[in-house]
């Protein structure tokens, strides 16, 4: 295979994404398929799944989106890692399921300005003040691509697990059917109280 191919090319009209490859997962949360994902802006996407889901309803599904700091250095300024473990865990122990990993660092602002949100929350500011400050919106992440690797597993509607509204709208708006929620209330430490708070005052999570 090309290295050099231009992946665009391979993805049919009016798609954003393709499934590209799996295998096997074992994993501490359970027996996986993982899943990789081509897209046309040049990124690539990533699942696990959980016995059969094509063709199915209801499945359950977490839309995570990566967090260097939480899931990979187990920052507790946030609660990320927490939901994504305990998302993990809830599909490991499922007949089906998958959890889809989105490139969307720091709620969409990029990985070097949430480290520089970072520093005006040192000096006081909270999540969304620190956005904004920065000039962001609080929240600029989207679901066009998620929706469509849903839909490129062949599942017909989901139960997500998520305490964010604004996810299951985002998969809403681009026809996923979402029979219902499971809520994730995970993490909280000393150092996240005020994080959490805002994400229930301010950005209306269910928590």
């Amino acid at each position: 295979m090309d290295p050099a191919r231009d992946v665009a090319d391979e993805i049919p009209r009016g798609r954003l994404v393709r499934l590209a490859a799996e295998a096997h997962l074992p994993s501490r949360f359970g027996q996986f398929r993982v899943v990789a994902f081509e897209s046309r802006d040049g990124k690539e996407y990533g699942a696990v799944i959980k016995g059969d889901v094509a063709g199915q309803e209801g499945v359950p599904v977490r839309i995570h989106s990566e967090c260097f700091t939480g899931d990979v250095m187990g920052s507790l300024r946030c609660d990320c890692r927490a939901q994504l473990e305990a998302a993990l865990e809830y599909v490991g122990r499922s007949e089906r399921g998958a959890v889809l990993y989105l490139r969307q660092e720091g709620r969409g602002i990029g990985l070097a300005n949430k480290i520089r949100a970072y520093a005006l929350q040192d000096a006081g500011l909270d999540t969304v003040e620190a956005n904004h400050a920065l000039g962001f919106e609080d929240d600029l992440r989207v679901y066009d691509v998620a929706a469509q690797m849903i839909e490129e597993l062949g599942i017909r509607s989901i139960r997500i697990l998520s305490n964010n509204p604004r996810k299951w709208r985002g998969l809403a708006k681009h026809g996923i059917q979402v029979e219902g929620r499971i809520p994730l209330k995970v993490g909280q430490n000393e150092y996240n109280e005020g994080y959490l708070a805002t994400k229930k005052t301010k950005s209306g999570h269910l928590l």
